[in-house]
């Protein structure tokens, strides 16, 4: 058995269920962490950041970055963005039977954020002055995200041929591989 036989996904037979790869489990956990701290920043978005756990004065300033004239883009906060972001990722990376089938939009979804995500990097570095840690968190995750999905791809790459080559013996033998 070769490593790749080891940790693909294995096809499954008609009404049998297939395995995620621990790839897919990674992605969809991370996406859900997402969700957790960008709901959160996106609550502090909405309620003036009255509660916000985190430094108000040196370079470490969430207040200064999240209430600056660049945590909204088109009227729309960065967090509600954010929230959104993981909110599709965490549906495109849940582990179901539809996952194989949401590869590309998948890759694309996470390269948007991450190309997001650099850009809020260089704002917080270089037109704001300030880090936000919450922030850092965010960009932190779609980063590992964008690794994890990569892993995810490359592991699942040669999937579809092992996949219809097994349907195909299913047809002509009559069952299982």
């Amino acid at each position: 058995m070769t490593q790749q036989d080891i940790s693909a996904p294995t096809p499954a037979a008609p009404g049998r269920r297939t395995r995620t790869h621990p790839a897919g489990w990674a992605a969809f956990a991370l996406s859900v962490a997402g969700v957790l701290v960008s709901a959160y920043l996106t609550f502090e978005h909405f309620t003036a950041s009255t509660t916000l756990a985190c430094s108000d004065n040196g370079v470490v300033n969430c207040l200064k970055v999240t209430s600056s004239t660049w945590s909204q883009i088109a009227g729309v906060p960065v967090a509600l963005a954010g929230l959104a972001f993981f909110l599709a990722m965490m549906l495109l990376c849940a582990p179901t039977r539809w996952a194989a089938r949401t590869r590309a939009i998948r890759l694309i979804g996470v390269l948007a954020g991450t190309a997001m995500v650099l850009w809020l990097i260089y704002v917080e570095l270089f037109l704001v002055d300030a880090i936000c840690l919450w922030c850092t968190a965010v960009h932190a995750i779609t980063v590992l995200l964008l690794g994890t999905v990569l892993w995810w791809q490359e592991s699942t790459r040669a999937l579809p041929r092992t996949s219809r080559a097994h349907s195909r013996s299913e047809l002509l033998c009559g069952g299982p591989g």
